[in-house]
């Protein structure tokens, strides 16, 4: 199964973190890839100054370029991680966590925790659920 971690953060948070966390995360990715939990993508954002929203509403599509004024906590990075359960994912993601708290104290985030689905993927959730009373029709 394929998980994606979504890491926010208020806008104020710093744009570069410490050279001694990136590499506190590469060694938790190492780590976790020995235990089975595979990270297979990652990234980091830049503050939505440097981006755009574009919106459909009312049968109207609109763009605004940032920053986004209204946004009190936006999405600073993520990563997508191959794993057996959720529950191994949350694990890692709550070392994840204790490295920013150790090598940025102060900063405050959430690590939101994602299934995702798409080709190749075993539904899931309620997804799964409707697929099966669709399959039993």
């Amino acid at each position: 199964m394929r998980f994606m971690c979504i890491v926010k953060h208020s806008e104020a948070a710093p744009i570069e973190p410490p050279q001694a966390l990136f590499e506190a995360i590469n060694q938790l990715g190492g780590d976790a890839a020995k235990a089975g939990c595979v990270k297979v993508g990652q990234g980091g954002l830049l503050p939505t100054a440097e981006g755009a929203r574009i919106t459909l509403k009312g049968g109207k599509i609109g763009v605004t370029d940032g920053p986004f004024a209204e946004a009190k906590e936006v999405i600073g990075g993520f990563a997508i991680f191959q794993a057996a359960s959720k529950a191994e994912v949350v694990k890692w993601s709550l070392r994840f966590m204790e490295l920013h708290k150790q090598h940025m104290p102060g900063w405050d985030g959430t690590c939101e925790i994602r299934q995702m689905f798409g080709e190749g993927d075993e539904p899931c959730g309620s997804a799964a659920k409707a697929r099966e009373t669709e399959a039993a029709v």
